[in-house]
């Protein structure tokens, strides 16, 4: 087996590595003065089971489209060297919020994303609670593996709760089956009062709308429950709507942490305890105002370095992905 994380993902790869009890796989990787890139492995790969870790959020200095471009290259690279199967491991999925067209000749991102995997010779994606699951599932035509991260937050749901009865909440309609799944694995795990709601939110070129709030949260301890977290906007408006209805305490929890630009104000705003994501975008990991005293970020590399494990070994996968047997 060979194991490689590309340069903006190593601290997470050296982590997946010591989980697994390995050493990294040396690579070279190089950017020339007109923006070009090349990378390559510098073990043999012929032969071997490879995985090549990379998460595709954009950042300074680094787009997604050069991360992306990157890690197809490498893959690329890694077939053209006798490579008997190479597995991408994208913890964050660019372009998996594109995946269907809702205006007219609207691109549908996702499945040209999986279409270009497909062409450089990848035999498995594995990525994280992507946006979409259902159009994931439908967009590869390659072997996926999609894991749940929900297992990893428990604990500390656990732990901002104590014994006060608990909602989780969705802070927009699209994201109702994933709080309700989140509800199911709370329900199993803590044996806290546990309630459910959400709030409608459309967006249409730029301009956010939705009145409609479900769900009884006062005097409760509220989780609003996320993929990922942008620019913090619709967490920030959810807590703000629980607080006026009476929340005891609203915390954000979500997958990826993208922090982009305005977010800081999620570290802020009062409505807003704690945030807690995953180290699946290294931006998360980044200092800034005000996240010290409210962030924390739980590490994914556990749960990577097991889904190596199963697929180097060819074990069951259907627990890492939160499905029952």
């Amino acid at each position: 087996m060979r194991l490689f994380a590309l340069k903006e993902t190593g601290r997470l790869g050296r982590d997946v590595a010591q989980a697994l009890g390995v050493d990294l796989d040396p690579h070279e990787e190089r950017d020339f003065e007109d923006g070009e890139h090349k990378a390559r492995p510098l073990a043999s790969v012929r032969g071997e089971d490879v995985f090549v870790l990379h998460s595709l959020a954009g950042e300074r200095g680094a787009s997604a489209n050069d991360k992306l471009l990157k890690l197809l290259f490498f893959i690329a690279t890694c077939r053209e060297n006798g490579a008997a199967r190479v597995t991408a491991i994208a913890p964050y999925l660019a372009y998996a919020r594109k995946e269907r067209q809702t205006k007219a000749r609207d691109p549908v991102s996702t499945r040209y994303v999986a279409q270009l995997f497909e062409a450089v010779g990848t035999d498995c994606l594995v990525t994280l609670d992507v946006h979409n699951f259902a159009a994931f599932q439908n967009a590869f035509r390659c072997r996926t593996l999609h894991l749940n991260a929900g297992a990893l937050f428990l604990p500390m749901l656990r732990q901002l709760a104590g014994a006060e009865p608990i909602v989780v909440f969705s802070p927009d309609g699209g994201g109702v089956k994933r709080a309700q799944l989140m509800k199911e694995k709370c329900e199993a795990a803590i044996s806290n009062e546990m309630g459910f709601g959400f709030m409608e939110k459309r967006r249409s070129r730029g301009v956010v709308s939705g009145d409609l709030f479900a769900g009884e949260v006062d005097g409760k301890v509220i989780f609003l429950i996320d993929d990922m977290i942008s620019t913090g906007g619709t967490m920030i408006r959810a807590a703000r709507a629980c607080r006026e209805r009476g929340a005891k305490e609203v915390h954000a929890i979500a997958t990826h942490g993208l922090f982009g630009k305005g977010a800081e104000a999620l570290f802020t705003d009062p409505a807003i305890g704690r945030v807690v994501v995953t180290d699946s975008v290294a931006s998360a990991l980044k200092a800034g105002a005000g996240r010290e005293a409210k962030l924390q970020v739980l590490s994914i590399a556990p749960l990577i370095a097991e889904a190596v494990k199963r697929l180097h070994g060819n074990g069951s996968t259907s627990e890492l992905a939160g499905m029952e047997s």
